[in-house]
């Protein structure tokens, strides 16, 4: 049995898998600000769990952060109260047993390579356009860490052959300009409408405004499509993969799928370009099934 936890801001979430079918899911809220409530509450997911299928399982944890290589603390992570804390070694005393940790965004793109949308491909890179914009790589089956354990961290690359108005760009949270996450993100497309419509508005409604054939917000559409597109060209032309999967909320749009990848083929340094852009088969559970395959069949 493997069990997968994803520790998020607001929840916490673990799944059981046995061979390759889902047997179990349970979600609490996180206890935000409280590091050693969030060891305990792991630690009882994972019993309860155990008790209620009768046997013990490995255990994955994805958290929205990573383990830093140099200190072996947890660094870049949203849930701050993660930061500074060994937080896969203090796991592994609790539950007195290896643990693997990853962050999210490479558990996400580790789900969709194993039994979802890049299901048999070599090479995956998953995307997350949400809230902010992650992603995560996977070459055979295996996530690909880094040196530093930040291998897909694409968000914060400046977005690539700028085009007027977009130098140096928006301020990020990082302390640069001009972040691949600044344009992509969620608040990102919500920022681009604000500037060419002179009015704020939710994300999700101005899809609803494009079907409603509001020009601004089909104008919005259109430059964050060429942006993401010109972002993508660059993770193609670095790392060719042999799918692309996006997630998180942007990726319920669905003419990306088709409209993307003609406008990234002037940018790909080839004399062909078709790398299948698609979306996750798992959706939102991506990340927490990610968790539970990060230990492979022995």
């Amino acid at each position: 049995m493997r069990i997968g936890i994803d520790i998020g801001g607001t929840k916490i979430e673990a799944i059981a898998i046995e061979g390759s079918r889902e047997v179990l899911r349970r979600r609490i809220a996180s206890p935000r600000g409280d590091y050693d409530a969030t060891i305990r509450a792991v630690s009882d997911l994972v019993a309860a769990i155990e008790s209620e299928r009768g046997h013990s399982g490995t255990v994955g944890v994805g958290i929205p952060g990573a383990i830093s290589a140099a200190t072996g603390l947890v660094k870049n992570a949203n849930s701050t109260w993660l930061i500074g804390h060994p937080l896969d070694r203090d796991l592994e005393h609790a539950l007195r047993r290896p643990v693997l940790l990853s962050n999210d965004a490479n558990c996400f793109a580790l789900s969709e390579a194993i039994d979802g949308a890049g299901q048999g491909a070599h090479t995956v890179f998953g995307v997350i356009l949400g809230t902010g914009t992650g992603g995560g790589v996977v070459v055979n089956g295996r996530v690909l860490e880094g040196r530093h354990r930040i291998a897909g961290e694409w968000g914060h690359n400046p977005l690539p052959w700028p085009q007027d108005g977009e130098h140096p760009g928006p301020a990020c949270y990082c302390g640069r300009n001009g972040c691949i996450e600044t344009f992509l993100s969620g608040p990102g497309l919500a920022a681009t409408y604000e500037a060419i419509a002179g009015q704020r508005v939710e994300t999700k409604e101005i899809v609803t405004l494009v079907d409603q054939g509001d020009a601004g917000a089909s104008r919005a559409l259109e430059v964050y499509e060429s942006r993401l597109a010109r972002a993508l060209a660059s993770i193609i032309n670095v790392l060719d993969p042999d799918v692309i999967v996006l997630g998180g909320g942007l990726s319920n749009i669905g003419r990306l799928y088709s409209r993307v990848p003609k406008l990234w083929a002037p940018f790909v340094f080839s004399d062909s370009s078709d790398t299948p852009l698609v979306a996750a088969r798992h959706g939102d559970s991506s990340g927490v099934r990610g968790a539970a395959w990060l230990w492979p069949d022995s």
